[in-house]
């Protein structure tokens, strides 16, 4: 019983997962060959250890990126892919508000 009261508390801390403060938006294309990635028009490859997220917040591969998906994603001091995260509808509608 005590579980579930914590755990009807601690829900609303869940629902909303930290989004990278430095990363940039865009939308992925086609499927690309491993360790490149395609973001945009852009083909950029992905850094060693490089992670890509979910919308569900699990670590995928980079052969389950789905395309057409809005992602935030930031750049190592190389310029390759450090890390991806794909947008859920909630998230994609917060950051449309915040740019206005």
């Amino acid at each position: 019983m005590l579980l579930l009261a914590f755990l009807a508390f601690a829900a609303p801390a869940w629902a909303q997962r930290a989004l990278p403060a430095e990363a940039k938006r865009g939308t992925t294309g086609e499927r690309q060959m491993f360790p490149t990635v395609q973001i945009g028009k852009d083909i950029l490859r992905l850094a060693p250890g490089g992670i890509i997220v979910n919308s569900n917040n699990l670590t995928i591969t980079q052969g389950q990126l789905p395309p057409n998906s809005e992602v935030l994603y930031q750049l190592d001091r190389n310029g390759e892919v450090q890390r991806i995260v794909i947008l859920t509808p909630e998230e994609q509608a917060r950051l449309n508000s915040a740019k206005k």
